[in-house]
C-alpha cells in the first residue's frame, strides 16, 4: 500500500463557478503530498535546516480524471517510481477518502538542491537511505496507466 502523503477536504475558496474544485488546487494538493513525501525521507523542516537542502520540482505532469466539489475529502498516495543520488521520480494518485475513487494523478521529476548555493546536490547519507528503503518497499507494486503518458492528438 503506498502512504498517504497529504488529507484535505475541498475548501470553499478552491471552487469554480461550476462547484468544481479548480484546476490549479489539483496541483496544490499535490505541492502539499510532496511536502508530504520530504517528510518521509527526513526532508522535513528539521531536515532541511540541518541540511540546507530541499526538493524543487523540474517537470510535472497532471491527470484531471474525476469531478471533485465542495467538502470532498480527499488523500493523496504517493509512489517512488524511481531515483538517481540527486532526483526522485513520483506519482501522486488523489483519490477520495469515502469511495477510494481516483480523481487525478500527477507524475513528477523532483530534485534535490542545496539551498546556500542555489544548485543540485546529491542527497545527504540519511535522505538516501530513506529514499533507498522506499524505493525498495514499493519497487514490486505496480505503476498507473497515467506514468509516461504524452500529451498529444490521436493519430498525430
Amino acid at each position: 500500500m503506498l502512504p498517504i502523503t497529504y488529507r484535505t477536504a475541498v475548501l470553499p475558496a478552491w471552487v469554480d463557478y461550476n462547484g468544481h474544485l479548480r484546476d490549479a488546487y489539483y496541483l496544490l494538493i499535490c505541492s502539499f503530498a510532496t511536502d508530504g513525501l520530504m517528510d518521509l525521507i527526513g526532508l522535513d523542516e528539521a531536515g532541511r535546516m540541518r541540511s540546507g537542502h530541499t526538493l524543487y520540482t523540474l517537470e510535472c505532469h497532471l491527470n484531471y480524471l474525476a469531478e471533485v466539489k465542495l467538502g470532498v475529502e480527499l488523500q493523496v498516495r504517493t509512489q517512488l517510481l524511481g531515483h538517481d543520488h540527486k532526483r526522485l521520480h513520483i506519482h501522486h494518485l488523489i483519490e477520495r477518502c469515502d469511495d477510494g475513487q481516483v480523481v487525478a494523478e500527477s507524475e513528477q521529476m523532483l530534485m534535490n538542491v542545496d539551498t546556500a548555493s542555489g544548485r543540485s546536490a546529491p542527497f545527504h547519507e540519511q535522505v538516501a537511505g530513506r529514499v533507498t528503503e522506499l524505493a525498495g518497499a514499493q519497487q514490486e507494486l505496480p505503476r498507473s496507466a497515467c506514468v509516461g503518458r504524452v500529451i498529444g492528438l490521436p493519430g498525430r
